[in-house]
């Protein structure tokens, strides 16, 4: 098994399921899953080839958008609306957020997105070098305590990941109304010479972009007071990312 700089054995942390779900959506994820869900070439776990977008797709990709963590699904649904030519992954191991999207994706015919219900980084190291256009990640597990920093989805060797599957020019759009985590995201983003933060005032991280879609965890936090920040990093061309 992998193991973190800290010599912790990687694995996923965090919750899969929460309350059990109504039959409807029980019947939503058993039914609806399969067709929206990656579909893997075979032995693709044993093997070490690249996965190819298109493949995973069943069609050719011309610009790969992708969120880990997405919740309960509104901010994913609406973006693949907005952009029906773009292609979504979205990977969200909990069931309750999975079949929550399922719905959306449903109702509104989606069919420019795919569902991964687990851990996004098997998949994500397997993707090809400058393969993603945007990258979101929003509200993540802020994982407060100081022994469990190691959990968080940021960190360098994510860095390095991201830098390699983000094309020259690619977004990387990263959201959280906890200012620990902020901080900590901020910090390791900017340290990577492979990106470059948008703002340019303060209202460029205190305000969401034009196109933002507010999820319904952030109408929580706004309505308990807690202010979210929206950062916005660029990945620079290759070649000028040396440190």
């Amino acid at each position: 098994m992998v193991s973190d700089e800290d010599g912790h054995a990687r694995k996923f942390y965090g919750r899969r399921r929460g309350r059990r779900l109504r039959p409807w959506r029980e019947q939503l994820f058993d039914e609806a899953l399969p067709r929206y869900g990656l579909s893997f070439p075979e032995g693709w776990a044993d093997d070490e080839s690249p996965l190819d977008p298109a493949a995973l797709f069943g069609e050719p990709v011309d610009a790969l958008w992708i969120e880990v963590g997405f919740g309960g699904g509104e901010h994913l649904a609406a973006q693949a609306k907005a952009h029906a030519q773009a292609r979504f992954i979205g990977f969200e191991p909990f069931v309750n957020g999975v079949a929550s999207l399922l719905r959306y994706l449903e109702e509104d015919h989606l069919g420019n997105v795919r569902v991964h219900a687990d851990d996004a980084r098997p998949v994500l190291e397997r993707l090809p070098d400058a393969s993603v256009d945007r990258f979101f990640l929003l509200f993540p597990d802020p994982w407060p305590k100081k022994r469990h920093h190691f959990r968080r989805f940021i960190q360098p060797e994510t860095m390095a990941l991201l830098a390699r599957l983000l094309k020259d020019g690619a977004e990387l759009r990263i959201a959280s109304d906890d200012m620990g985590v902020a901080r900590w995201m901020l910090a390791h983003v900017t340290e990577h010479p492979a990106f470059e933060w948008l703002a340019r005032r303060p209202g460029d991280w205190r305000e969401p972009p034009a196109d933002w879609v507010q999820t319904r965890y952030e109408g929580k936090a706004l309505a308990q007071g807690r202010q979210p920040v929206y950062l916005r990093f660029r990945r620079r061309p290759r070649g000028q990312d040396v440190g």
